[in-house]
């Protein structure tokens, strides 16, 4: 099997991957979204890392979708709602026994993708690194966090999981890979939307707790029905943290708001509201807080699915 890392997406996350897997002599390719895309990036020699305020290039090998040969794992690092419909337009040059690395926020995307490649393998990650684009192909590493994956369907670690350690990037092996998501789609769910409906930075919430503490109890509830009680425990104090260690910073969901793009809504709160429906949880404030965001993305003139 090759040992090339291919890369789709080359965001934030995807490209923080990327470049410390080059760093380390890992085999990388980027797969960006269309000739343009790549003639823009061809343009621009590489992508540039900034870290502890040096910057550094990498001129990583780049195609379009529509290139030719085999791919034998793929990170996917693209927004959820486009991950599906991606991983469909790479499906033709998916190797047999080929692995996939799902890297999106929320749940629902990597049972979409699944299902546009029954015979490959899905791992799922639960990132909480940041980082963030300054410019076209420029990111900077924002703050130190871990990975987590694993593959609800097989406990086996893949041979290529020590390539992540030589390359710095913290990662952990996980059977238990649907808590850990479902515990920080709890968190998106109890801070995200709140900062774009109050328009404040993540510490602003500090003036709503109670309105926190309130999902919280719906949230935790949602996760025991779902049969992920770990998930659920102490859901409220570890929302109180993360909104006190954050308080400086905007959250994703606010900044793709404040910059007129597309949020990840569907994958998160619908998926909550969604999921509490089929197993016929009234969680009114959820609910509730569901509609006020489709009604202010709505007016924003911002999709809201």
């Amino acid at each position: 099997m090759s040992s090339t890392w291919h890369i789709l997406g080359a965001g934030s996350l995807g490209s923080l991957w990327a470049c410390r897997l080059a760093r380390a002599g890992k085999a990388v390719r980027l797969i960006l979204r269309d000739d343009r895309r790549l003639a823009a990036y061809q343009a621009a020699g590489g992508l540039t890392l900034v870290e502890h305020g040096q910057a550094s290039h990498y001129a990583i090998p780049a195609e379009s979708p529509g290139a030719h040969g085999p791919i034998h794992r793929l990170l996917v690092a693209c927004k959820a709602y486009d991950a599906a419909s991606a991983v469909a337009r790479l499906a033709p040059r998916l190797a047999e026994g080929a692995e996939l690395v799902l890297l999106q926020n929320g749940l629902g995307s990597q049972d979409e993708v699944a299902d546009q490649v029954p015979r490959t393998r899905c791992i799922f990650a639960s990132s909480t690194e940041g980082a963030f684009r300054e410019d076209d192909w420029r990111v900077r590493f924002a703050g130190q966090g871990f990975n987590w994956l694993g593959d609800p369907a097989n406990p086996t670690v893949p041979q290529w999981f020590d390539d992540l350690s030589e390359a710095g990037i913290p990662a952990e092996w996980t059977v238990d890979i649907l808590t850990r998501l479902w515990r920080k789609l709890a968190l998106n769910c109890a801070i995200n939307p709140l900062t774009v409906l109050h328009d404040c930075h993540n510490g602003g919430l500090l003036e709503h707790l109670g309105e926190v503490a309130t999902l919280c109890d719906e949230l935790a509830a949602l996760l025991r029905r779902c049969g992920q009680p770990q998930a659920a425990e102490m859901l409220d104090e570890e929302v109180q943290r993360v909104i006190l260690a954050t308080a400086a910073n905007y959250s994703s969901m606010y900044q793709d708001v404040r910059h007129g793009r597309r949020t990840e809504v569907h994958y998160l709160l619908g998926h909550a509201c969604r999921t509490a429906a089929r197993h016929g949880l009234g969680l009114p404030h959820l609910e509730r807080l569901h509609q006020r965001l489709v009604d202010s993305l709505q007016a924003r003139g911002l999709p809201s699915d």
